[in-house]
This record gives structure tokens, sequence and C-alpha cells, in this order.
């Protein structure tokens, strides 16, 4: 369990230095700024990254939705969640710290919202309340969806780490705008932490919809693995006609 614990404290922790980084240090960069879109592709390279470099020690979650969700899918044992989660948080603070030493590393440095999530005013696109909440559950509900079947026995396990990069990115890349884009608690807790009452405000949000979307996901796809199971034809019948 410490091996595999310490693999998800390293995956989150890249994750927040990596995915925060982009838009912290990167994305305003005057003149060479990489937009939203490059701030969506760091995140998937970073989950891309970690899932094919720590993905068989520990499952690569680096997210306690994704953990939620795959012990709602008879995954993960329900004993292994608390841990994961506390080693995720753990990692994605001192990710955060590590930015936090670097954005502040010059003279003048204003580190603005570093990378917090939000709605209503701190809404990059001032989205609502409501609007948030639904973008939160439906886009973690989709993520997890895509890892439980990149993961699944049946798929190609080469392909996993592609896949869940990819859907990340695809995720950011939509609602950026919307709240900044969280699907990961530990990944909004951790700079929020760095910004004070605003972020960590609002930061039950970022908490309640993605583990809702993800038991959503996990409820979902565990009725469909086990009516795809019965219906697949067995040996004796699939050679019944040959």
């Amino acid at each position: 369990m410490t091996n595999r614990l310490y693999a998800e404290f390293i995956g989150t922790a890249w994750l927040v230095l990596g995915g925060c980084g982009s838009a912290v240090l990167a994305a305003a960069f005057p003149g060479l700024g990489i937009g939203f879109a490059g701030v969506a592709f760091a995140f998937g390279l970073t989950v891309l990254t970690m899932v094919a470099a720590l993905g068989p020690v520990s499952g690569g979650h680096f997210n306690p939705a994704v953990t939620v969700g795959l012990a709602t899918a008879g995954r993960l044992p329900a004993r292994d969640v608390v841990p994961y989660i506390v080693a995720q948080v753990l990692g994605g603070i001192v990710g955060a710290a590590i930015l936090y030493v670097i954005a502040t590393g010059k003279a003048g440095a204003d580190i603005g919202s570093f990378a917090t999530n939000g709605y209503g005013d701190r809404s990059p696109g001032k989205y609502g309340l409501l609007a948030c909440l639904v973008s939160e559950v439906v886009m973690t509900f989709g993520f997890v969806t895509v890892i439980l079947g990149a993961t699944d026995r049946r798929a190609p396990a080469a392909a996993a780490s592609l896949a869940i990069g990819l859907a990340l990115t695809l995720i950011h890349l939509v609602s950026i705008p919307v709240t900044n884009t969280s699907v990961n608690p530990a990944r909004s807790t951790a700079p929020a932490l760095f910004v004070g009452d605003g972020a960590l405000g609002q930061l039950w949000l970022f908490w309640l919809a993605p583990i809702a979307g993800a038991v959503i996901a996990g409820l979902a796809y565990k009725l469909l693995a086990e009516t795809a199971g019965a219906r697949a034809p067995t040996a004796t019948a699939a050679g019944a006609g040959d």
C-alpha cells in the first residue's frame, strides 16, 4: 500500500504543478501565452505521462473523484478510498506549494487567481452556480466513464493512458471558460489554499460536483458491464453453430 500511496502522491503533485503551472506561468506570459488550448493540453499531458509511468503501481487515479468512481464500480476496495484521497490531496498541496515558490520568485509577482476554480464572479466566463454545477458533474461523469472503459480488461491496455489524457484535454477545452475546470477535488483544493477565502468559500462545489459525477459514472458503468457480460455468448454457445 505504501508504494501505491506514494505513486498517487507524486502523480497528483505532477498534475497540479504541470496543469496549474501552465495556467499560472505560461498562459499569461506577455506575447507568448499558450492560451486555453495550451492549458488544456498541459493538463492532458500531465495525466497521460503519469498514468503511463505510475498506473501500473497504483492505477493512476491522481483524483479523489476517480478513486470514488472506481470504488463505486467495484474496481477498487472501499478500504483504499480514504488513504488514496489523503495521498492525492497532500500531493496536490505539495505541487501547488512548488508552483507558488516559482511563481513568486520575481519582483512584483502577482499570482492572481492561482488557477483556482470558481463560479459567479470567480468563473472565467462569469457563469452562475447552476451552470458550473452541471458542467462539473457532466464532465466528471464523462472522464470517469472514459477511465473505466479504457482500463477495462477487455480494452487494449496500451491505449489507456492516451485515451485518459485526451479525455482530460477535451474536458478542459470545453469547460475552462465555465469553472476553470476542476473535475478533481485535489486539484481544486491545492491552489485554493494559497489564494484564501474567496476560493476556499467556493471549494465545496468542486468536491460535491465531481464526486457526484463520478458516483453516477461508476454506477452506470457497473450496470453496463454487467449487462454486457450477461448478453455475451458463452464459449459453448459461440461454437454451437461451427
